[in-house]
């Protein structure tokens, strides 16, 4: 999302544009693709039309925009085969003429660790969402730019409701809520916002976790990591190395991005300590990925980075071991089996000379008498 808003960001702003997540629905089964409301109505037209998507290289794709579910049907599906989306990617529709999107795509997989270092670095700090009510779109820079973020859908399917939750978070205004719960007594707590530190924090300094603030370029920025157990976590870890993990980041990094790689960093380690032998290894690299781009900023991150190769070297040493076991035992399978061909062969040989050896026996039995009579037979 942070690289789809740099995306957008980057645009001109006198074509309108919005950015969409990729869920299960939109990308398999019904292959159903809303549109954020506002933006349909304001630059859509009031009735079924062919909207035309245009993608990366210019091919256009024509689809069936349906005023009444505010979203693409018929050609969305072929769109999304065509160009392999997969869930967990991201979006960008610039309406570029009446009717025609410009499509930008933002992959869930492809980000290395240096992009996502230099996408964090040139992130535009006018590119934040601002929330609205629950029945307006999230927009995204000034509301004059005419750029939204995806809305909570509630008239599709469930899905949906996990696209929400997906949206960049903003702390311009009230606090997000702690995901642990709805009540607001439980595990949140009023924040004073961004404020200037009187002097410089020590780590060491700090006795426990009431003594603890986020200090970023003289600036105290608990207030935008709202979630209370998302700030308890993360003086866990600082506490785990003696010192604040982001102690070091480059200056001037946007408080909001640094914000953003904390709670980013508190869920990572989550993730590791929830992870077990059957995690995708995909996850891990991922995982290291995102920590090395965070290191490319000055986080302190290499003690979280040490577990995940530990953690990789392990499973790849077992899956290794369990390889090779399964390499023998195919090689002596084959081998079996080349035993057993030959079994039955020398059994074949063995049938073919109990054969003979049975015929010959009973031409033994006429053979004496012929003997016998050839030898007293007169001269």
């Amino acid at each position: 999302m942070l690289r789809a808003a740099e995306v957008q960001a980057n645009l001109p702003c006198q074509f309108p544009s919005f950015v969409k997540y990729m869920l299960p629905s939109h990308v398999s089964g019904g292959f159903w693709l809303s549109f954020p409301k506002k933006f349909c109505d304001c630059h859509l037209p009031k009735h079924d039309d062919i909207v035309v998507l245009v993608d990366e290289n210019d091919e256009e794709s024509p689809t069936k925009y349906l005023i009444d579910k505010n979203g693409l049907s018929g050609g969305w599906r072929g769109f999304s085969i065509a160009h392999n989306l997969l869930e967990g990617d991201v979006l960008v529709f610039q309406l570029i003429q009446p009717s025609k999107f410009k499509v930008f795509i933002i992959r869930e997989n492809c980000l290395t660790e240096i992009d996502g270092a230099i996408t964090l670095l040139n992130l535009d700090s006018r590119a934040r969402p601002i929330k609205s009510d629950h029945d307006e779109e999230m927009q995204i820079c000034e509301a004059k730019e005419e750029k939204y973020l995806e809305p909570p859908i509630l008239d599709i399917n469930q899905d949906d409701n996990i696209e929400e939750a997906m949206l960049l978070p903003n702390s311009d205004n009230n606090p997000v809520a702690d995901q642990c719960g709805n009540d607001s007594d439980n595990g949140s707590e009023v924040l004073e916002g961004i404020r200037f530190s009187e002097s410089r924090i020590e780590f060491k300094d700090v006795k426990d976790y009431s003594g603890f603030s986020i200090l970023v370029d003289g600036l105290i920025i608990d207030s935008e990591v709202p979630a209370l157990h998302i700030r308890t976590k993360y003086y866990d870890l600082c506490r785990t190395e003696n010192s604040f993990l982001h102690d070091h980041l480059l200056p001037g990094l946007n408080v909001k991005l640094a914000a953003g790689m904390i709670t980013e960093t508190v869920n990572i380690a989550d993730a590791i300590r929830a992870c077990t032998s059957s995690t995708p290894r995909d996850c891990l690299e991922t995982w290291d990925s995102t920590l090395k781009g965070f290191e490319c900023l000055g986080m302190n991150v290499g003690f979280l980075r040490a577990r995940i190769s530990k953690l990789d070297s392990l499973s790849s040493e077992s899956k290794n071991v369990l390889a090779s076991k399964k390499v023998e035992l195919a090689e002596a399978k084959e081998e079996m089996r080349i035993l057993d061909e030959k079994v039955l062969k020398v059994k074949e040989v063995i049938k073919n000379v109990e054969s003979e050896i049975e015929a010959l026996t009973k031409k033994e039995a006429n053979f004496e008498p012929k003997f016998k009579a050839l030898a007293t037979s007169p001269w």
